[in-house]
């Protein structure tokens, strides 16, 4: 036992050595967990921020001043009063994106029941603020008036919005998270598959089988030299990109988050092992490796929500490591749930990494024993 413990450990270092003398290998791992999280996170922005808006407001009453108000940061930034003949000159010069003509007589108008037309100038040359602003612009003015109307007529009724755990729906919140999983995921299988073929392809897996060694130390070695590295990198990744470059709080355990990555590491090394055995070169693992990828990516909740996908997409995914894994980081992370809560999702990811493992012990050995 002790001899197969250090025969593991050396293994583990030798793999760890020769992944760092891989130059190119070892640019992509720091890219993946840098520059790739940051870009990921900040890229596509699918919320409003910091837009310009100016009110030209010809009614100048208590309505027109509430509904002036309800525009403030981060979706906008704060408005400027101007007057009807400068719209123009300022939209043109790019001053603004939004300007918003509130009409004389619009409080009264709007008592009385009659219509009203707000007029909004928007600068369709941005078009990504254009979009989402002018959704956001309507909500704002149609709660203003829901809220005056109330209040005028004394109701008792009122409704509150309160979003949980992202209050200002900022999307790189979110969006470095998933790119942590997605990187987690895809090294942990590129780098145990490509260890395997980096073996075969330098004749050095034929050393390894003249040597003392059982299969299971060899497959051992290499899954723990990655679980290694990964989880060096996220949580570097965790607390340098996210948490200090990215502004985005975690609620959570950092070192619990780590344990469910460990956890996942298990299985999804064991798939990248298993991809190594049944190919037999570089090109090949990366045609199995696009096919098999994507899926796990695209359809483990971290898009889409699981819940919204066909029947059949959801039963498929349920003995995926990855599916629950999306869910447990962001529980953790976003909601602040200790082992409590996550416990019942840790023990499925395990269960499924030990038959991945198995499975892949049994074809490893064949492949050894055909090779012998």
């Amino acid at each position: 036992m002790k001899n197969s413990i250090l025969n593991i450990y050396n293994l583990g270092i030798k793999e760890l050595k020769t992944l760092f003398r891989d130059k190119v290998m070892a640019v992509l791992i720091v890219y993946s967990f840098t520059f790739a999280i940051y870009i990921g996170a900040t890229s596509q922005s699918t919320e409003l921020h910091n837009a310009s808006i100016a009110f030209v407001d010809e009614d100048r009453s208590t309505l027109s001043y509430r509904i002036i108000e309800a525009f403030y940061k981060p979706r906008f930034n704060t408005p400027d009063t101007i007057k009807l003949e400068q719209i123009d000159a300022n939209m043109d010069n790019g001053y603004y994106t939004f300007v918003i003509v509130l009409p004389s007589g619009f409080e009264e108008d709007v008592l009385s029941g009659k219509d009203v037309d707000i007029q909004v100038n928007i600068d369709a040359t941005r078009m990504t603020q254009a979009g989402i602003g002018a959704g956001y612009i309507q909500n704002i003015i149609m709660q203003e008036l829901s809220t005056f109307l109330n209040s005028s007529s004394s109701s008792k009724i009122k409704v509150i919005n309160r979003y949980k755990y992202n209050p200002n729906l900022t999307s790189s919140w979110f969006g470095s998270i998933n790119e942590v999983i997605n990187n987690i995921v895809m090294l942990s299988i590129l780098l145990s598959a490509a260890a395997l073929i980096r073996e075969r392809e330098y004749g050095t897996i034929e050393h390894l089988l003249v040597m003392p060694l059982s299969p299971i130390e060899i497959m051992l070695s290499k899954i723990w030299s990655v679980c290694i590295i990964v989880l060096v990198c996220v949580a570097f990744s965790l607390v340098f990109v996210v948490q200090m470059l990215l502004h985005v709080p975690l609620s959570g355990s950092i070192l619990l988050f780590l344990f469910a990555t460990l956890l996942v590491l298990f299985a999804t090394t064991s798939m990248g092992i298993f991809m190594g055995t049944i190919v037999k070169n570089m090109p090949q693992l990366g045609m199995i490796f696009i096919i098999t990828i994507l899926p796990l990516i695209m359809l483990s909740g971290g898009i889409s929500p699981f819940e919204s996908m066909p029947k059949i997409i959801q039963i498929i995914m349920s003995f995926m490591p990855t599916s629950y894994f999306v869910d447990i980081s962001q529980e953790i992370l976003f909601k602040g749930a200790g082992i409590k809560i996550v416990w019942s999702e840790m023990l499925k990811i395990f269960l499924i990494g030990v038959v991945f493992f198995i499975l892949t012990f049994i074809f490893f050995r064949k492949s050894l024993e055909s090779q012998m």
